[in-house]
């Protein structure tokens, strides 16, 4: 499942271990299309194929090897708890205001707001990560099932 280490649990209770900015897998893999697409010239092919209706999706190339690019970007060099992730994580920001190593320390994380900022992207995982965290503790919890992305329940 990747790495096993503790200090890879982030505050809101996912682990850094499972993203994929951390593996780097997507970055390597967006950053060698660019190169194959670049060699190929493709550009001048999506250009060429654009014009014809079953590949009319190239003519949205350009967009997507910009996209490519941001992919290649997304790459964490450290973890959550040394300051990497969002520069403007509110979650980040609390729980080294309350000098706590997470929300699981928090008696509201349960009804924090807070959360929701990454709801989006992660759905309930934060949520169900913690609440999995304090039930087994930090060794258990790496060495077991963790979530990334567990869709919100309504």
């Amino acid at each position: 499942m990747g790495e096993e280490n503790e200090y890879l649990i982030t505050y809101c209770g996912l682990y850094c271990g499972d993203c994929f900015g951390r593996k780097g897998t997507i970055a390597d893999l967006a950053r060698d299309l660019r190169k194959e697409l670049r060699d190929a010239h493709f550009d001048k092919t999506a250009e060429s194929l654009s014009n014809i209706p079953f590949f009319k999706e190239y003519k949205n190339y350009k967009k997507c090897y910009d996209v490519l690019g941001a992919m290649v970007r997304f790459r964490c060099h450290k973890v959550c708890k040394d300051g990497d992730g969002p520069p403007f994580c509110n979650i980040r920001k609390c729980c080294e205001k309350k000098g706590i190593d997470g929300c699981l320390e928090c008696v509201e994380f349960e009804i924090c707001e807070k959360l929701d900022f990454i709801a989006e992207s992660h759905g309930d995982a934060p949520l169900n990560n913690l609440r999995n965290l304090k039930k087994k503790g930090p060794k258990e919890f790496v060495c077991g099932k963790r979530q990334w992305y567990s869709p919100p329940k309504k």
